[in-house]
């Protein structure tokens, strides 16, 4: 058994100082409080590499790690940094999609664009409180161009889709709107452009013989198709991410329509195609929808040639944020009923709409 040296006096039974079997030392106060208050110095604390981490783990262990220059608790889950105390995180954001552009007595609408798309890695810091906002997608009408609404989180913003263009009655806008996206622009105007770093630009359309076609909205993975003589533009395709284990396409762009021909496609990701146009007669069909929680754009809403027809465009799409957190370091408490999930090693918290997230 190990010696043990002492100097002093202790009064009664107050503080005892005993080794085990192992030659492990324990310091045992009564009071429940070991103090070193009246000290100048510093403690020195356990210090080792990463490989010499004790292998009989107790939740409370400190030391100081010479692999990574820091002093660390035991959790009674993981090891910690108390030099910087958070824990690396995944995310997945996609702001709200563009709606499609309306037409009033006028020929074809642009797509809308895509939610504006950003993933990567961030550190979280533990015990601070994360506000998550969900973009809404722009609304369809035969009255205005809508943009999406951004998504907002961890000091990062994906920036909402941008609108179609449309004509006619009072919507105010004939190119497509810039936004996460571009939205895809009314006929010959132009397409809006995309956010750097988020999303694709919208294109335009033609005026062909006895036909009109709109251009389609960009999307997260690329810019969208222009209209031709046979078909509307088809919206850009979106991204695909794994962040909750299996390979998901999100922020597609809509499609813009056509009047004669083939209306165009949405994006994959959640882009709607566009409504159905007419050539000397019909149309007057609203753009799909682009699909929730995926940032798709709206489609253009379907007139005519003769511009006697009136359509609105597509709803945009609603956005989404996905954080993904080791699932040793998930502290359970959220805000806002997310949908929380395993995969593997990890925690999924999706948001598909505002809320919380404490680290």
């Amino acid at each position: 058994m190990a010696s043990i040296i002492r100097t002093g006096t202790t009064s009664g039974t107050a503080f005892n100082i005993s080794p085990d079997t192992t030659g492990t030392l324990a310091l045992t106060a009564d009071s429940g409080i070991i103090t070193a208050a009246s000290t100048t110095g510093a403690l020195v604390v356990p210090t080792g590499t990463t490989a010499q981490r004790p292998s009989s783990l107790a939740a409370g262990m400190i030391r100081y790690n010479t692999t990574t220059n820091v002093t660390e608790i035991y959790s009674g889950i993981a090891w910690i940094s108390i030099t910087n105390q958070g824990y690396s995180a995944s995310y997945l954001m996609v702001g709200g999609g563009g709606s499609g552009g309306g037409v009033v007595n006028a020929p074809v609408g642009g797509g809308g664009g895509a939610g504006g798309l950003l993933s990567g890695t961030t550190t979280l810091t533990i015990g601070t409180t994360y506000t998550i906002v969900v973009g809404a997608g722009g609304a369809g009408t035969t009255t205005t161009n809508n943009a999406g609404t951004s998504s907002t989180a961890i000091s990062l913003t994906a920036v909402g889709g941008g609108y179609g263009g449309g004509a006619g009655g009072s919507i105010p806008n004939n190119a497509g709107g810039s936004g996460g996206s571009g939205g895809g622009g009314y006929v010959t105007n132009s397409g809006g452009s995309g956010t750097s770093g988020q999303g694709f630009a919208g294109s335009s359309g033609v005026v062909g013989t006895g036909t009109y076609s709109s251009g389609g909205g960009g999307g997260a993975g690329a810019v969208a198709s222009a209209g031709t003589g046979s078909n509307g533009g088809d919206g850009g395709v979106g991204a695909s991410n794994s962040i909750t284990g299996s390979a998901v396409f999100y922020a597609g762009g809509g499609g813009g329509a056509i009047t004669t021909g083939t209306a165009g496609a949405g994006g994959n990701g959640g882009g709607a195609s566009a409504g159905a146009g007419g050539g000397t007669g019909g149309g007057g069909t609203a753009g799909g929808n682009g699909s929730a929680n995926t940032g798709g754009g709206g489609g253009g809403g379907g007139g005519n040639a003769n511009y006697t027809a009136t359509a609105a465009g597509g709803n945009g799409g609603s956005g989404v944020v996905i954080l993904s957190v080791p699932t040793a370091n998930y502290s359970g408490t959220t805000t806002g009923s997310p949908t929380i999930t395993t995969y593997l090693t990890s925690t999924i918290i999706k948001f598909t709409s505002s809320g919380t997230y404490t680290a």
